[in-house]
C-alpha cells in the first residue's frame, strides 16, 4: 500500500491562511441544510429502528431503485438487483479489484488517471500501464496498440480503468466519436471497462453525457461506478456499483466479508432525500456553482499565468490540469507554492511510473471565486520566481 500525494497535502491545505486549489471537495454549504436536517429527523422518527439497525451487503432495495433512476440520466439501463450499494464508489473501486486481480494481472488506465485508483490496483500487486490522453480523452488507437503489445509481451489486460466524462485529474471528457472506439477496441481485446462516473451529471451546459455503459454492445463489458457524494453529500459515504448478476453477486459476498452489511442508515437518507426533495434543482444550483468557479479560474489563469504555462478547459466536474514550461518541476516548486500560501496537487501523483513532473491538478470546486483568483496569482508569482 501507498501514501495518496492528495492526503499528504490535508494538513498544509487546510490551514486558513492557504488558499488550496488541492483537495477536491464538493461546496456543501450550497446544500438546502435544513431540508436535509429535516429529512434526517423524519428518517429517524419514522425508520428508525430499520435506520439503525444492521443492513443488507447488497444496500437498501428502494435506494438502488432511486440509483436506477439516476443513472438514466446519463442513458443508462440497468435493473436494481443488479446494483451494489458502497461506501463512496471508492469502496466499489476496491471490491472490484478485489474479485478480479490476481497479483501480477494489468491494469491499464488514462495518463493521467485518478490517484487513489493507483494506490488501489497497487495495494492488489497489479501492473499498471498508462495510455495517453489528448483534450478528446483517451485515444483509442493508443488503447488498441497498448492492448495488443501487453498481449504480446504476455502481460494481457484484464481492466481497463476509465473516468471519461470529467476527468480527475485532466477534467477532460471523451468525445462521442471516440467513446464507441474505445469500447469495441477493449471488446476486440477482451478487456473488462471499469468506468468512474463520479462527475457526470455536472456538466455546466447541456444535458448529460452519455456515459460508456449505456452504449456498451453487452451490459458485460462495463462495469460502472456511481457516487453522490459530488451531488449530495460526500461525508454520507454512498456509491454504487452496476454489473451483471454474477458479478454482482461476487461484489456483495466481497462486500460481506468486508464490512458485513452497509449501513443503512446513510442509505435511507440519500433515498428519503430524493424522494420528498427538488433534486435536480440542487443539481443545477451546483452546476451554476462550479460553473463560477470554473471561470474564475480559467480568467484568473490568463491573467496570472507566465508564457509557457497550458491548461485544460473542463466542460464539468472539478479540476484544471497545468502544465508548466520545460525545465520546472511541479513536486520540486510545492515547498515554494505552500510557503506562499498557496497549495495544489503534483502530476506524479496520478502516474504510476512518477511522470507528470511538469504538470499539477488545479481544483476550483471549495474555495470561492475570489479565493480561486487570489491563489492563482500567488501561483502564477512562484511559477515565475
Amino acid at each position: 500500500m501507498i501514501a495518496s500525494e492528495v492526503r499528504a497535502l490535508f494538513a498544509v491545505a487546510a490551514r486558513p491562511e492557504v488558499v488550496s486549489l488541492a483537495g477536491g471537495m464538493p461546496n456543501i454549504a450550497a446544500l438546502p441544510l435544513e431540508a436535509v436536517s429535516a429529512v434526517m429527523a423524519d428518517l429517524v422518527t419514522q425508520q428508525g429502528v430499520v435506520a439503525l439497525q444492521y443492513g443488507s451487503a447488497q444496500g437498501v432495495e428502494s435506494l438502488r431503485e432511486s440509483i436506477c433512476e439516476v443513472m438514466a440520466l446519463e442513458g443508462v439501463v440497468g435493473s436494481s438487483d443488479d446494483v451494489v450499494v458502497t461506501s463512496g464508489s471508492q469502496q466499489a473501486l476496491d471490491l472490484v479489484a478485489k474479485i478480479f486481480l490476481d497479483p501480477g494481472d494489468t491494469v491499464v488506465t488514462e495518463a493521467p488517471t485518478y490517484v487513489t485508483a493507483i494506490n488501489t490496483f497497487a495495494a492488489y500487486q497489479a501492473r499498471i500501464t498508462h495510455v495517453p490522453m489528448d483534450d478528446n480523452g483517451v485515444i483509442p488507437e493508443a488503447l488498441a496498440e497498448t492492448f495488443a503489445r501487453l498481449s504480446a509481451e504476455g502481460h494481457p489486460a484484464k481492466l481497463f480503468y476509465t473516468v471519461p466524462t470529467f476527468q480527475n485529474p485532466a477534467g477532460v471528457t471523451l468525445s462521442t466519436t471516440r467513446r464507441p472506439e474505445v469500447l469495441e477496441a477493449c471488446r476486440r481485446a477482451g478487456v473488462l471497462v471499469l468506468e468512474d462516473n463520479p462527475y457526470g451529471l455536472l456538466r455546466y451546459d447541456g444535458e448529460p453525457v452519455r456515459a460508456l455503459r449505456a452504449d456498451a454492445e453487452r451490459a458485460h463489458d462495463v462495469i460502472y461506478l456511481g457516487s453522490f457524494s459530488k451531488t449530495f453529500a460526500a461525508g454520507l459515504r454512498v456509491g454504487w456499483a452496476l454489473a451483471t448478476t454474477a458479478v454482482k453477486d461476487k461484489l456483495v459476498l466481497a462486500a460481506e466479508s468486508a464490512i458485513l452489511s452497509q449501513s443503512p442508515f446513510p442509505q435511507l437518507a440519500v433515498d428519503r432525500y430524493l424522494r420528498t426533495q427538488p433534486w435536480s434543482d440542487q443539481i443545477k444550483a451546483f452546476r451554476e456553482i462550479y460553473r463560477e468557479r470554473r471561470d474564475a479560474m480559467l480568467d484568473a489563469l490568463t491573467e496570472y499565468m507566465p508564457p509557457g504555462v497550458t491548461w485544460t478547459t473542463p466542460a464539468g466536474g472539478f479540476f484544471v490540469w497545468a502544465t508548466l514550461p520545460e525545465g520546472l518541476d511541479a513536486k520540486a516548486m510545492l515547498p515554494r507554492a505552500t510557503s506562499a500560501r498557496v497549495a495544489y496537487v503534483p502530476g506524479t501523483g496520478f502516474y504510476a511510473d512518477d511522470s507528470g513532473q511538469a504538470n499539477m491538478r488545479l481544483s476550483f470546486c471549495y474555495p470561492p471565486p475570489e479565493r480561486i483568483r487570489e491563489g492563482v496569482r500567488r501561483l502564477g508569482d512562484v511559477i515565475t520566481q
